[in-house]
This record gives C-alpha cells, sequence and structure tokens, in this order.
C-alpha cells in the first residue's frame, strides 16, 4: 500500500498536495461509514426492538441506492465537493450555498456525535459512572487529536486511516460470523416494544440507522484529494459501500439475537457486552471495546479531513469565506480544520448539557440524519434533471438505470428527514434534532448574505458520460 500515494513532484505542498489512489478511497469510504455509529447502533434501536433490523436493511438498500447515484455522478462531474459541487452546477449559487452549508453541519456535528459514541466506548475502561464533566473531557480529546493529525498533513492521515479500516472491519467481520453462531431467536420476540405501529418503528429505525452509512459520499467530496477521479471515485464508492452494507447487517443481526432488547437498551458498549455473552466474563469484551476506540479513532480522523474539505470547495468557487481555502505550509485547509471542531465541540457540549451520553448520541444522530438528507436529495434531484436533459438531445445510455436510482434516492431523502425526531422522549428532546438542525441552518443566511457579490458563476453541466 505504500505506492497509494502520488508523490509526484509538485511546485509546493500548498499548491498540490498529495493525493492518495483505490486503496486510501476505498479506505476512506469504509473507514468513514464504519465509526462508532454501528457499534452503539444496538442501543439507540433497542427502543424500536428487532423490527429495526427491518429498518437497518431498507436503510442498507438506501445506502448501495445512494452510492450508485454518487458513483453516476462523480463520473459526469469529478468534482471537489462532492453532493454540494452537484447542486451548485444544477441549481446555481443559491441552493448550492444551501447544500454546502448543510452539508458542512451534516459533518461537523457528525464528527461530534462520533466522538459521544466513542467514549461510550472508551469508558468501559475509565470513568465508569460516566461522570459528565469527564465524559466531555474525553470526547474533547476524540476531537482535537484527529484534527492535530489531518493538520500535520494528508499523508500522515492515510495511512491512519487505511490501518484504522483494516482493524474496524476484521471486528465487524468476526461478528457477521462467529456471533451468528450464538443467537437465540427468543431475542428476537417480540418484534416491536416502541409505542409506533410497523410503518412508524420501522421509519424511525431507518432515520437512526442512516448515521451508520453516513460516508457513501466522502471519496465524492473529496475528489480533488483522488488520484484518477474519474475511476477511483465510482469504484471505491461501490465498492466500499457494499463491503460495509454486509458486515453492517449480519453483525446487527447477531447481536440482537445475542442480547435480549432489555439489555440492549441500557447498554453503553453493546458490542462489548455482546463479546462478554459469547465468550463468558470481561476479558472478550475488553478486547472489542479496545478495537472499536480504534475504530472510532480512524472515522474521526477521516471526518475531520471531510469537515474541511467541503468549505474549502465552497470557498473557492466563492461561496464560503476567503479563509477556508488557504492551505498551511502542510497543504491542509487548516481554517476549515480548526473551524469544524470548534463548532463539534460546541454542538457536544450543548447535548451533554441538555442529557446524558446515550441520548445526546442519538439526538446528534438524527440531527446529522435531516441535514446530509437535503445535500442527499438536491443530488438525486440534479441527476434526475441532467438525465430528462440528456434524453431530450437523445442521449439515453442507462437513462432508466440512473432515474430509477436518483428517484428512489428522492424518496428514501425525504423519508430520512420526516422519521428524524427523537421518539420515547418529552417535548424539547423529541423535536431536539429538527431544533438543532434548524438553528444551525439559519446560521447560514448571514454567511450567504456576505459571500452574495463573490460567488463565481457555476459552471456548465459536463455531458453524459
Amino acid at each position: 500500500m505504500t505506492d497509494d500515494v502520488d508523490t509526484a513532484a509538485r511546485p509546493t505542498e500548498a499548491e498540490a498536495p498529495q493525493r492518495f489512489g483505490l486503496t486510501t478511497a476505498i479506505a476512506l469510504i469504509v473507514g468513514s461509514i464504519i465509526g462508532v455509529g454501528v457499534f452503539n447502533l444496538p442501543t439507540s434501536l433497542a427502543a424500536y426492538g428487532p423490527i429495526s433490523l427491518l429498518s437497518m436493511a431498507l436503510t442498507t438498500v438506501g445506502a448501495v441506492v445512494l452510492a450508485l447515484l454518487f458513483a453516476a455522478l462523480s463520473r459526469r462531474l469529478p468534482a471537489d465537493g462532492g453532493p454540494y459541487a452537484y447542486a451548485r452546477v444544477a441549481f446555481g449559487n443559491k441552493l448550492g450555498f444551501a447544500n454546502a452549508w448543510s452539508y458542512w453541519i451534516t459533518v461537523w456535528a457528525g464528527n461530534a456525535a462520533i466522538a459521544v459514541g466513542w467514549v461510550l466506548y472508551v469508558e468501559h475502561f475509565i470513568n465508569k459512572d460516566h461522570q459528565r464533566g469527564w465524559s466531555m473531557l474525553l470526547v474533547l480529546v476524540g476531537l482535537w487529536i484527529p484534527a492535530a493529525i489531518n493538520l500535520s498533513g494528508v499523508k500522515n492521515m492515510g495511512v491512519i486511516q487505511v490501518w484504522t479500516t483494516a482493524l474496524k472491519f476484521i471486528v465487524l467481520a468476526f461478528m457477521s460470523t462467529v456471533g451468528l453462531f450464538f443467537i437465540s431467536t427468543a431475542n428476537y420476540t417480540p418484534w416491536n416494544v416502541s409505542d409506533e405501529g410497523a410503518v412508524g418503528a420501522v421509519g424511525g429505525g431507518m432515520a437512526i440507522a442512516l448515521f451508520s452509512y453516513l460516508g457513501v459520499e466522502t471519496a465524492a467530496v473529496a475528489a480533488a484529494k483522488v488520484r484518477d477521479p474519474d475511476r477511483n471515485v465510482p469504484r471505491a464508492t461501490v465498492l466500499g459501500t457494499l463491503g460495509t452494507a454486509v458486515v453492517y447487517m449480519l453483525s446487527l443481526t447477531a447481536v440482537f439475537g445475542i442480547l435480549p432488547t432489555s439489555k440492549l437498551a441500557d447498554a453503553t458498549a453493546p458490542f462489548s457486552d455482546a463479546a462478554n455473552e459469547i465468550f463468558g466474563g470481561t476479558w472478550a469484551g475488553d478486547v472489542m471495546a479496545i478495537a472499536v476506540i480504534i475504530s472510532g479513532f480512524g472515522a474521526l480522523n477521516g471526518w475531520t479531513m471531510i469537515c474541511a474539505e467541503m468549505p474549502l470547495a465552497a470557498a473557492k468557487d466563492g461561496l464560503f469565506p476567503e479563509r477556508f481555502k488557504k492551505m498551511s505550509k502542510n497543504g491542509v485547509p487548516a481554517f476549515g480544520i480548526i473551524a469544524s471542531t470548534v463548532l463539534a465541540s460546541i454542538a457536544m457540549v450543548i447535548n451533554y448539557l441538555g442529557s446524558g451520553g446515550a441520548t445526546a448520541f442519538t439526538t446528534l444522530v438524527l440531527m446529522t440524519g435531516i441535514t446530509s438528507a437535503i445535500p442527499y436529495g438536491f443530488s438525486a434531484l440534479a441527476q434526475i434533471k441532467w438525465r430528462l436533459a440528456d434524453r431530450r438531445e437523445l442521449d439515453t445510455p442507462r437513462f432508466t438505470r440512473d432515474m430509477i436510482v436518483a428517484v428512489v434516492s428522492l424518496i428514501f431523502a425525504i423519508l430520512f428527514i420526516w422519521y428524524s425526531r427523537n421518539t420515547g422522549h418529552k417535548f424539547w428532546v423529541y423535536w431536539g434534532p429538527f431544533f438543532m438542525a434548524g438553528g444551525a441552518l439559519l446560521l447560514g443566511i448571514p454567511v450567504y448574505q456576505a459571500r452574495r457579490g463573490s460567488m463565481t458563476e457555476p459552471p456548465p453541466v459536463p455531458p453524459h458520460r
């Protein structure tokens, strides 16, 4: 894997930072998707019960469809910024800015959620009584060490991403194979433990499950850092998502079958509890917790890079402030990394002040579901608009496939927003994801007003390929 980083001669690192190839692009996809979300997901989904496995299956279909959507769009427009670039070229600067801002919220709030979920496994060893002040301090450590690594350069970030991705995939593969032999079918009943009907329970579970698949678009977002993006971005997107989907479904089926829903509802480290149930004692849970901690660190490392890539692309087009496009001596957008990490830290503090770790994690997860579904939906609309234009020009290769993928992606995006409520809680927590997402989106209005005169015109739509 040592040849996966392009070290071709360049004038300065700031002008042309190192690029990575297919292996690291796949690692970025898998490493960004598999953070700690899936490892905390059984606890968040326990409010619905084993019926949430159906939620996960439908979300998996949605994730694969989104991967196909971004693979197709990245072939046509292999531009840095991914969903933001598609919305801007298709619908202009105003909606382009709205999508860039919404996606930026997704990545820094998602980073906060990953860090909160990461700490739940760290506290398997320290701060076992979950004292809030210490929990918050540990989250800050989880946010700022990856920020420091990213500030040191793309090469260091890429090396860590590959190795941590390998480890986290092994952990899920273990639970996806060995864990299946320890399932008790009695744990799958009752099927629905929520107060919702079957449709509502499945929809609510889908909104939570979406967080575990955030990252299908990361190779497209970081296209400027991928070598031969026209070829490597689509391949990495589809291969990384499919590989992740398999271990996700099998491992969650195993965990829900190993532990009863009542125990999952109170678990802070459900995969560790499942490992202890398989082997007895506590040593297996300790090993699992260590692996998840390393996995989460890798996800924080990858998402910290993505946090700066969207504002970098938007700043180059004049939509975000100039400071976001300035590169450090190590060839990274330092201001974007630092600003995103500061905002993630603030989001974490706000959530901890209102609720404990598990609830804070779920609220942040649902918030990112809302803000990610917006650029996902507009990416689908961009594809629909472009393919209809292609058809008028009699350019129809793969037309039916692309239209089906785009329409299904749009439907999933709408459903993710509709069901992003924190069920089982009082009013403010129930609607908390919408309040936080709405507040963060409104903060973009003065930024847009300040940048309106500096925005460049979107480029023309490239021909279909």
